[in-house]
């Protein structure tokens, strides 16, 4: 999937998280995260985000994340939701929560 524009999905309520998607001219995701919970899983967040964006087949995008404490399956629906935006793609492939 490539990423035209920019995406963005969620927002900065509690137990959400905020994913804006934007192009990048170079191979790479670039990931930066911010969370009140970054301590305690911070890790499993930007697994989550990264994971997504491999299953959709993302190689290239700067990735900016506020996270308010989002579980997992919000952190992967948010992510999906902008890089299909950010696609400019209505194609959407879900399946049931899991990436492929």
């Amino acid at each position: 999937m490539e990423i035209k524009k920019t995406g963005v999905a969620g927002t900065m309520e509690s137990s959400d998280i905020i994913v804006r998607i934007e192009p990048k001219n170079t191979e790479g995701v670039e990931l930066t995260l911010e969370s009140a919970v970054m301590q305690q899983y911070g890790r499993q967040i930007e697994k989550v985000i990264r994971e997504t964006l491999e299953g959709l087949g993302v190689t290239s995008a700067y990735v900016n994340a506020v996270d308010k404490g989002a579980l997992d399956c919000t952190v992967a629906a948010r992510t999906l939701a902008a890089a299909y935006r950010a696609a400019e793609s209505k194609d959407y492939v879900w399946n049931g929560g899991s990436i492929r």
